[in-house]
This record gives structure tokens, C-alpha cells and sequence, in this order.
């Protein structure tokens, strides 16, 4: 039984996902390398789409605030991981525990919003072309793109106060290598029934709720490419919303078994948020854009640009 009279934490020690020195080395090189094609592709598809008036639509539009979320989500988690693994103190303050969890949480919720948002974009643009530039109007999207970050910060706020208004007085070792609501439940100094129903139902609305609606807009995405006459049609259909389920099924699936399946085990768990937090951002700009046509043209424009300009001082 734990004691009463204990002192409550005020820092916590992070397990990481291996205390084997050589893994941690490749582990290090292997993160660095995910973070710094997270930070450059996600950047890099901000800036085309600012430069490029082609690519001012409400789908990148959507792509925009994507890649900000993605950005932020995995700047919150990778940078403080690398500096663990190539550290023996791989302490966390409280404080600075409680942010990490808040941020994540908010960045997190905003992507599961905006992935449902993007794929309700492209039912309208795919299964209602005519009526597209009626429905998606800009002040449509701005609304829709400003409620996805309202619900990751209501989200954020009630997972991260039911979490940490628990007492923390006993260990401090979190079996993860960020600070994570499951995670942390673990070492509450008390009950956690209230707070693990709190954070299941609040993961019924930004997870499966979006899923829900990712599905059935897909699911009516697919009849009308069985009934589109034109084969590059049907391959244009099919690309783009094949692209946003492999997104969706790498974020949400692995997003699915940390919050809304039975306790699983500990290993297990960082192996599967190691998808959502580290991975999917990575993976979210190169597979909307390399796949895009549009987004790869105005990358060609850019380029050609840059260099005619280069020539022209040199001349």
C-alpha cells in the first residue's frame, strides 16, 4: 500500500525505448534523421504553397494547417528524445512534463480533426464536383480549420487536467520516451478509474467519431470511381483518397490501440506511439505531395525560378 505522508514528484525519470547503449546510438541516428525530413518536407510544403497561387485551394488549404500540426506535434516529442539518448539523466521536470503532455495532445487532437476535414473536402470535390466551389467557400474552410484546433486544445484540456490532477508520490519512472496520459496513469498515487473513463470517451469523440466519417466519406469516394466513365478519372479518385487512408490508417490505427483498446503491454505500447508521434509526421507531406502532380510542378516552377535568378546576379 502506498504511503499517504509521501512527497509529491516533482521530477520524472524516462525509461525510453531501450537502455541498451548501442541502440540508443542507432536510435538517436534514426530519430534525427525522421525529424529532419519531418522539419524539411513539412516546411517545404508550407512555403509551395504559399508561393504558388495554383495551390491556393481549400485541399491545401487543409495541407497547410496539416503540416503546421505535424510540425509542432513532432518538435514537442523528437528533439527532447535525442537528447535522452545521448544522455545518462534522462529526468524530466513536472512542469516540464505537464507541457509536453498538453502540447502533444493538442497537436495530436488538431491532426485527427483535420485528417476527417480533408477527407469530408474530398467527398465534396470528388462525389459533388459542381458544387464544390459553393460548399468549400474560404470562410468554410477557415471555420473548419479553426474548429480542428479547437477541439485538439478542449481535448488537450480535458485529458491533460484529468491526468494530472491525480497525485504523483510514489515512482517516477515512465515506461516511455515521451510523457504520455497512459503512461503516466500508471503512477498515480491513487484510483484511475475517473480519469481513464474521462480520456476513453473524450477518444470516442477525436478518434472515432473522425474515423467514422473518414469511412463513410471514402466508402461513397469509392462508388462514385466505380461509376466515373473516364479511367483517369477513376485513377485520379483513387490516388487521393488512397493516399489520405494510408495517412489515416497509420495515425489512427496506431492512435486507436494506445487509447481505446485494453491495457496492453508496456513494450508494446512505445513501439505502437513511436507510428503516431514520430512516423506519420514524417510521412504525412511526402505522401500528399511526391503523389502530386500539382505540388511537384510548383516545386519544378520554384527550382527553375531560384536558378534563373542565380544566373542572372552571376551574369
Amino acid at each position: 500500500m502506498r504511503q499517504s505522508n509521501q512527497t509529491q514528484v516533482t521530477e520524472f525519470f524516462l525509461l525510453g525505448l531501450s537502455d541498451d547503449p548501442y541502440t540508443q546510438k542507432l536510435l538517436f541516428i534514426l530519430f534525427l534523421g525522421v525529424y529532419l525530413v519531418t522539419v524539411l518536407g513539412n516546411l517545404l510544403l508550407m512555403s509551395l504553397v504559399q508561393v504558388d497561387s495554383r495551390l491556393h485551394t481549400p485541399m491545401y488549404f487543409f495541407l497547410c494547417n496539416l503540416s503546421l500540426a505535424d510540425l509542432c506535434f513532432s518538435t514537442n516529442i523528437i528533439p527532447q528524445a535525442l537528447v535522452h539518448l545521448l544522455s545518462r539523466k534522462k529526468t524530466i521536470s513536472f512542469i516540464h512534463c505537464a507541457a509536453q503532455l498538453l502540447l502533444f495532445l493538442i497537436f495530436g487532437g488538431t491532426q485527427c480533426a483535420l485528417l476527417a476535414v480533408m477527407s469530408c473536402d474530398r467527398y465534396v470535390a470528388i462525389c459533388n464536383p459542381l458544387h464544390y466551389s459553393d460548399v468549400m467557400t474560404w470562410r468554410i474552410c477557415v471555420q473548419l480549420a479553426t474548429g480542428s484546433w479547437t477541439s485538439g486544445i478542449l481535448v488537450s484540456v480535458v485529458d491533460t487536467t484529468y491526468t494530472l490532477r491525480l497525485p504523483y508520490q510514489g515512482s517516477n519512472s515512465i515506461a516511455h520516451f515521451f510523457c504520455e496520459a497512459p503512461a503516466l496513469l500508471v503512477l498515480a498515487s491513487t484510483d484511475t478509474h475517473t480519469s481513464e473513463m474521462a480520456i476513453f470517451l473524450v477518444g470516442v469523440m477525436i478518434l472515432l467519431i473522425p474515423v467514422s466519417l473518414i469511412l463513410v466519406s471514402c466508402g461513397c469516394v469509392v462508388v462514385t470511381m466505380v461509376r466515373m466513365k473516364s479511367a483517369a478519372g477513376r485513377l485520379k479518385a483513387f490516388s487521393t483518397c488512397g493516399s489520405h487512408l494510408i495517412v489515416v490508417i497509420l495515425f489512427y490505427g496506431s492512435a486507436v490501440i494506445t487509447y481505446m483498446t485494453p491495457k496492453s503491454s508496456k513494450e508494446q505500447e512505445k513501439i505502437v506511439s513511436v507510428f503516431y508521434a514520430v512516423v506519420t509526421p514524417m510521412l504525412n507531406p511526402l505522401i500528399y505531395s511526391l503523389r502530386n502532380k500539382d505540388v511537384k510542378g510548383a516545386l519544378r516552377k520554384v527550382t527553375t525560378s531560384h536558378f534563373a535568378c542565380n544566373l542572372g546576379i552571376y551574369h
